[in-house]
């Protein structure tokens, strides 16, 4: 289990619901996920700071550590094969891997229009319009989206082979803490996940909370979840090697 002594906290920022955030996290640095209202949903991508062509690989991810989605135990590929970020600690138990973010056409038809000359602050926003916003921030843009990841939520298949969102995966309080295993620029949206049934928009709010962890030990679970893993941790240490 992850903890942390609240001296050690480095920072802490609410993100509202239907918002977006970036931020550089250095390695040894770790940051909590903390759902506000239950149902949170964080598309979150992943880039190496220094050298922003390298960014996390959903494929190798879940390829290497056979699964098809994620939760403690498990890390985050770069497409280098380094690793990005761990997930230490997790209440939820399991982060949609495979379907993407929401664009401006799909919040329309699930939800309606709500602009901000009309709504301001409350303006309904897809996921793809506030990680774009983030990504030119550094230089980055549209051919820089890949496939990302869903924290807090779940998707599974039902018996026709059909992708069902299982609504309720997250609770309120319910939290997951990643480790960064490089200098990773974050970048990440809180508007809902694309299959989110909710009939009506109204995305929780999710705590960021950073502290310094230190790098991952021999006996860390993420490391030694598999042999793959301890390969990753290895070509990661390479990489920042003096």
């Amino acid at each position: 289990m992850s903890t942390f002594n609240p001296k050690d906290i480095l920072w802490e920022e609410t993100v509202p619901g239907g918002n977006h955030w970036s931020g550089l996290m250095r390695r040894g640095s770790a940051l909590r996920f903390t759902d506000l209202q239950g149902g949170a949903n964080v598309s979150l991508l992943l880039y190496n700071f220094e050298e922003k062509l390298e960014r996390y690989n959903m494929p190798d991810s879940l390829k290497a550590q056979h699964t098809a989605f994620l939760t403690t135990g498990n890390v985050c590929y770069s497409d280098m094969g380094r690793v990005m970020c761990s997930f230490i600690h997790d209440t939820v138990g399991w982060h949609d891997t495979m379907c993407g973010i929401s664009d401006a056409k799909l919040i329309e038809q699930k939800y309606g229009v709500a602009n901000y000359q009309t709504h301001r602050n409350d303006m309904y926003r897809s996921a793809k319009d506030g990680l774009l916003i983030e990504l030119a921030k550094h230089g980055l843009g549209q051919r820089d989206l890949v496939a990302n990841v869903n924290l807090f939520s779940k998707v599974s298949a039902n018996n026709t082979g059909g992708l069902v969102f299982n609504a309720g995966n997250s609770k309120a309080g319910d939290v997951v803490d990643l480790r960064f295993d490089m200098n990773v620029l974050v970048v990440l949206s809180t508007s809902p996940h694309p299959l989110d049934t909710a009939a009506t928009y109204k995305p929780s709010d999710v705590l960021l909370t950073a502290w310094h962890a230190g790098n991952a030990k021999e006996d860390d679970v993420c490391r030694n979840k598999c042999e793959q893993n301890q390969r990753g941790f290895i070509n990661t240490e390479r990489f920042y090697a003096h």
